[in-house]
């Protein structure tokens, strides 16, 4: 199967991630990105990172997700080389007034190296956008649709 593939977009990069679960094409969207930058394949493993992220609902999470990804890449110079473990789950927290909201959460750790010269960059995700974004599930696969502007 498929892990991801490019469309035609202007000015920006938009991609659709598969997988057989949800992390799973998480975890591509993931890779489909930061190929955009990077050949991924090329990205020693020699960092590991766990991440946790939330959202209020499944869009929010990617979107979140991928931001992350950025925020990482851009305070630390850090460049994914693959997803090892991705669990998605639902919490509940406590908002801003004290109202319990269900969210629901990622916790995914990360191989990856940091730049510093080392690798070529082709190019640079500037943000992740909730334009064109959706996700699709059937019964035995997951799509993610997410337009990155460059």
């Amino acid at each position: 199967m498929e892990k991801y593939k490019f469309f035609e977009h202007t000015a920006d990069a938009k991609f659709q991630a598969y997988g057989k679960t949800l992390e799973e094409a998480f975890s591509n969207a993931a890779l489909a990105m930061f190929s955009t930058m990077v050949d991924t394949s090329k990205i020693k493993p020699a960092i590991m990172k766990k991440i946790v992220v939330e959202g209020k609902n499944e869009e929010a999470l990617l979107y979140n997700w991928l931001e992350e990804l950025l925020f990482f890449l851009d305070s630390e110079l850090f460049i994914l080389n693959s997803v090892k473990k991705f669990e998605i789950s639902k919490a509940t927290i406590e908002d801003e007034e004290g109202e319990e909201q269900e969210v629901f959460r990622a916790s995914v750790v990360v191989m990856g190296d940091t730049s510093n010269d080392t690798y070529e960059l082709k190019g640079e995700v500037k943000a992740v956008t909730y334009n064109e974004m959706k996700i699709v599930k059937e019964e035995d696969k997951v799509m993610v649709q997410v337009v990155v502007d460059l």
